[in-house]
């Protein structure tokens, strides 16, 4: 357990993959395996920040707070068909359930697992605290992590095989449509309220990501905005990455189970970022080939990653492709939609 706190270290700082992430998971993975530390302990330092903030899910909430007072919802005013990509990439969550539960996991932990395709971090541990044990949930939240960080590796290979050249080259022009104040107010409490009509159990993080925007938007409280998008987040990234990190111990992590579930986050991820980039090939030819079908790979949460990854592939096959805000339409959507079949998932295990 050493070693793969040593290697999330050498990734965060290295290779700067998500370090605001895999550099508090290394520290909790090495704090949780010293020897006789106590650390553990329900009077520990670890155990007093898990029961504070993961046993309840507080701590997933208030990222999704912080995260909804960071999102711009513009990119998906302008264009709201790229909706339907964030939703496309939600197949990956249900196809990973079907096959945990083709491989003998029990409903709950394939619904846990199956998650992972999110590529949501918060949202993986809310799902997970809820429905498996201490031993299954540092393995699914470190794989969701994980999965998060290695997005430019994962997902260009994919998104080269399943486009053509054609396709990836295409330009995509940005509109510059004025979207009033009064939408961008009405689309989070709207949102709030067809959601949990939708799933219930969504409730709290769409609550919680629609609150935060709602301070973004309504230019009334700059101070709680600033709060959420600065110091509220950066406060619970460092405790959330500590206290899953924690989760990691020798006894639940090192075991083939644990193989089993990294195997299935990763088809999950992949599943995820193949249906997002076949959706988008639908709509590059029902739009009359305006459309790049690179931009469905952003559907997964992985915000604002995947994004960034769409425009790199896209400017490496056309350098005046300029891709990136075009792609934050169906990563956010994608936030959107994974917190919603989150919701899905409670609702009928639970």
């Amino acid at each position: 357990m050493m070693l793969i706190a040593i290697t999330l270290y050498y990734l965060a700082i290295s290779k700067r993959y998500e370090p605001l992430l895999l550099l508090p998971i290394g520290t909790g993975v090495l704090l949780a395996n010293l020897p006789l530390s106590g650390l553990l302990e329900d009077d520990g330092l670890l155990g007093i920040l898990k029961k504070a903030g993961l046993d309840n899910e507080l701590f997933p909430l208030l990222m999704f707070l912080g995260l909804g007072a960071l999102t711009d919802f513009t990119p998906l005013f302008q264009r709201p068909i790229t909706m339907l990509l964030g939703a496309a990439a939600q197949f990956g969550i249900f196809g990973a359930l079907l096959i945990a539960l083709f491989l003998g996991f029990s409903l709950d932990e394939a619904g846990a697992i199956g998650i992972i395709g999110s590529a949501d971090g918060p949202t993986t541990i809310y799902v997970a605290s809820q429905l498996v044990d201490d031993k299954l949930l540092g393995p699914i939240a470190v794989a969701a992590f994980s999965y998060m960080a290695m997005v430019p590796i994962i997902q260009p290979p994919i998104m080269r095989l399943l486009t053509t050249k054609k396709e990836r080259v295409t330009e995509m022009p940005y509109l510059d449509k004025p979207i009033s104040q009064k939408v961008k107010i009405f689309f989070p409490i709207i949102v709030l309220i067809l959601a949990s009509l939708i799933a219930p159990k969504s409730a709290p993080l769409i609550g919680m990501l629609m609150f935060g925007n709602l301070l973004r938007e309504s230019g009334v409280v700059d101070r709680l905005a600033s709060a959420a998008q600065n110091e509220l987040i950066n406060v619970v990234t460092i405790f959330l990455g500590i206290t899953v990190g924690s989760t990691m111990t020798a006894e639940s992590f090192l075991d083939l189970q644990t193989i089993k579930i990294f195997v299935l986050g990763l088809g999950a991820f992949t599943i995820a970022t193949a249906t997002g980039v076949l959706f988008g090939r639908v709509m590059y030819y029902v739009s009359g080939k305006t459309i790049n079908p690179l931009i469905g790979a952003a559907g997964v949460s992985a915000v604002p990653m995947a994004a960034r990854v769409v425009h790199k592939v896209g400017q490496e096959e056309n350098p005046n492709n300029y891709l990136l805000m075009h792609a934050m339409a169906p990563n956010v959507a994608g936030v959107i939609g994974s917190a919603i079949a989150a919701g899905v998932i409670l609702d009928k295990l639970m």
